[in-house]
C-alpha cells in the first residue's frame, strides 16, 4: 500500500515537472524572439531610409542626406530629409509598396506627407494586403517641392503579434497536458474510511476482509484485486438482492472516465471461480437486469 502511494507521488511530482518545464520553454522561445525582432526592427529602418533615398533621387538630388529615421510611435516611423524635395504621388505609392514589400510585417500601412513647418498632411495613403482595400488618392499629381516629412504607420501585426500568437496558440496543448496530468495521476476511488476499519463480513462459510483485499475460506487466503474487492463489497452490503448493471459499473469505473462493458462480465467471472468454493455462495444474473449474490444459509 505504502509503494503504491510512493509510486503515486512520484508519478505526480514527475508529471507536475514536466507541465512546468514545457511551460517554462514556451515561455523562453517566446521571449527569446527578441533577438530576432531587434534585428527586424533594423532592418524596417534601412528599408525606410532607402524610401527616403530613392524619393531624393527621384526629385533629382542626388547629395542631400536623408536625416536619421525616427521612431515616433509604437509601428510608426519618420522619414525626414536635409533639403526641400517634390514627388509624383505615384511614385512614392510605388516606391513604399516595392520596398516595404521585403518587410514580412509590413502588410498593412499608412504613409503621410507631412509640411516640416506647419505638420499638416500634404498627402496620404493606405496599402493593405489585399490590394482591393488599398486607399490611394490624387494619381498621378506632382507634389509642389517643399520640406516634407513622412509618416509611416505599421499594422502592429509584427512582432508583438507573432510573439502573443506564439503563447497563445500554446495554451490549448498545455491545457492538453494539463488534462492528461490530472487524469493519470487521479487516485483510485478508495473505500470509505469507515469502511475500511470495518470488521469482516461474513457470506456463508467465508469471511470478505475488504480493508485487507482478502477472502478466508477454511483458512485458505484468497487475494482479491481492487476492483474485485469493491465489486463484492456492493454485492456483500446487499446480499439475495438484485444489483442493476448500469449501477455497478458507475461505481467501480466512473472516477476513469471510460466504462467498458465486458470489464463488468469479466470481474465477475473472476469473481465466481474465486467463491466457488462454497456451493452456498452464487453470483447469478438476472436478466435484463443486473446481477445477484445469492447466500444460502
Amino acid at each position: 500500500m505504502h509503494l503504491s502511494r510512493n509510486l503515486l507521488a512520484g508519478k505526480r511530482i514527475y508529471l507536475f515537472g514536466l507541465i512546468v518545464l514545457l511551460f517554462i520553454s514556451v515561455i523562453c522561445v517566446a521571449f527569446g524572439m527578441t533577438g530576432s525582432d531587434d534585428f527586424d526592427i533594423a532592418r524596417r529602418e534601412v528599408l525606410l531610409r532607402r524610401i527616403g533615398d530613392e524619393l531624393l533621387t527621384q526629385s533629382g538630388d542626388s547629395k542631400s542626406r536623408v536625416l536619421p529615421v525616427k521612431k515616433i510611435a509604437e509601428n510608426e516611423y519618420q522619414i525626414r530629409f536635409e533639403k526641400e524635395l517634390t514627388f509624383q504621388s505615384d511614385s512614392l505609392v510605388n516606391t513604399t509598396r516595392r520596398l516595404l514589400a521585403n518587410d514580412p510585417f509590413a502588410r498593412d500601412y499608412v504613409v503621410n506627407v507631412l509640411n516640416r513647418g506647419s505638420s499638416s498632411v500634404a498627402y496620404g495613403y493606405a496599402i493593405s494586403k489585399n490590394k482591393k482595400n488599398d486607399i490611394v488618392p490624387c494619381r498621378g499629381r506632382k507634389q509642389p517641392r517643399g520640406r516634407y516629412m513622412i509618416n509611416i504607420k505599421f499594422k502592429p501585426t509584427g512582432i508583438n503579434t507573432a510573439k502573443n500568437g506564439y503563447l497563445l496558440g500554446s495554451l490549448p496543448f498545455l491545457a492538453f497536458v494539463g488534462f492528461i496530468f490530472f487524469r493519470s495521476v487521479k487516485p483510485r476511488r478508495a473505500l470509505p474510511e469507515d469502511d475500511q476499519h470495518t470488521s469482516m463480513i461474513t457470506l456463508g462459510s467465508v469471511l470478505f476482509d475488504p480493508k485487507n483485499r482478502k477472502l478466508i475460506i477454511n483458512g485458505k487466503t484468497i487475494d482479491l484485486t481492487g476492483t474485485e474487492t469493491r465489486l463484492l463489497r456492493i454485492f456483500a452490503l446487499s446480499p439475495n438482492e438484485t444489483i442493476e448493471r448500469s449501477r455497478l459499473q458507475k461505481e467501480i469505473w466512473e472516477d476513469e472516465g471510460v466504462i467498458v462493458g465486458r470489464s463488468l462480465d469479466m470481474f465477475i467471472s473472476k469473481l465466481r471461480k474465486k467463491l466457488e468454493v462454497d456451493p452456498n455462495i452464487k453470483i447469478v444474473v438476472v436478466r435484463s437486469k443486473g446481477y445477484r449474490l445469492e447466500v444460502s444459509s
